[in-house]
């Protein structure tokens, strides 16, 4: 694949019109990926990867979840309850009341001394960390979690960010997923939302949705946190992947484009020093200082 820097196009229906050298903010519009897919390659961050060698699938085969010995394909594991649930700083974000969760696959860490799996869904109405202690069946679990971390190394930084303490609510029910009959595959599952503790947090992704690789989370941090962008190549040549929008046609199902989301690659150095590499959605971020 050729990752080289391009400049900027604009796609309009069948032609496409391109213009000036792409700078760090340039917006390169995103074909319809309902249409246009290429074939999957090997990258960085993995061995299926569209569009980027760092927008990858957790693993080559199989789901993005840590499954279980369950044949009706359900891959939530039971839980206990009361236990907390953390963000990627290891801050308390509540307690968990729910007895079931799915978690993705070779997300695991540290803290206040042990072990720790991500949920993609808990009773924050977020992602979040929750002990392994927590986990009924935690021996085959551990067998199955697997590891896997975005890399970054040898990217070159471009802008520092943070997390807003806002969201745009035109986005929050668009689709990221053509023709979506999900509850969820929503922007808003990229935005900074208030939770159940009446706090904003964010996810932090293994890849951008809307390109069949999962859509995965893999860390949750709060407003504030600061993201510093990395200049991740990327087919078209921007520093950036943009996908589109999509809501409801005439007859309620998502196949109408409402405008693009753009997601940018970088990293995050939580509060335990830990340094966490993967895409935010540009909307969730206000330009900052300070970055580590």
């Amino acid at each position: 694949m050729n990752f080289k820097r391009a400049v900027s196009c604009t796609v309009v229906l069948a032609s496409v019109a391109c213009g000036g050298q792409a700078f760090e903010e340039d917006t390169v519009a995103a074909e319809d990926l309902a249409t246009t897919r290429q074939a999957a390659f090997s990258g960085v961050n993995g061995t299926v990867c569209e569009e980027s060698p760092y927008n990858c699938k957790l693993r080559p085969s199989g789901g993005n979840r840590v499954q279980t010995n369950d044949t009706s394909d359900d891959d939530s594991w039971g839980i206990v309850t009361g236990v907390p649930i953390r963000d990627g700083n290891g801050t308390i974000l509540g307690t968990s009341t729910r007895t079931r969760s799915l978690f993705n696959y070779g997300q695991t860490r540290t803290f206040a001394g042990e072990l720790h799996a991500f949920a993609t869904s808990t009773s924050n109405g977020s992602a979040g960390w929750l002990p392994m202690s927590a986990i009924l069946g935690r021996t085959s679990f551990e067998e199955k979690v697997g590891h896997v971390s975005a890399l970054s190394s040898g990217l070159s930084t471009m802008a520092c960010y943070a997390v807003r303490n806002s969201h745009d609510t035109t986005l929050e029910f668009k689709k990221v997923v053509y023709d979506s009959t999900a509850e969820h595959e929503r922007a808003g599952d990229y935005l900074p939302l208030v939770r159940a503790n009446g706090l904003r947090s964010v996810n932090l992704t293994f890849n951008v949705p809307g390109f069949g690789l999962g859509g995965v989370a893999v860390d949750h941090f709060p407003a504030g946190t600061k993201f510093q962008r990395l200049d991740v190549p990327t087919n078209s040549g921007a520093p950036s992947i943009d996908i589109p929008l999509w809501v409801q046609d005439s007859v309620g199902r998502y196949r109408q484009q409402s405008g693009t989301m753009k997601f940018i690659y970088g990293y995050v150095i939580a509060a335990t020093g830990t340094r966490r590499n993967g895409w935010m959605a540009y909307d969730a971020l206000e330009v900052s200082s300070g970055c580590p």
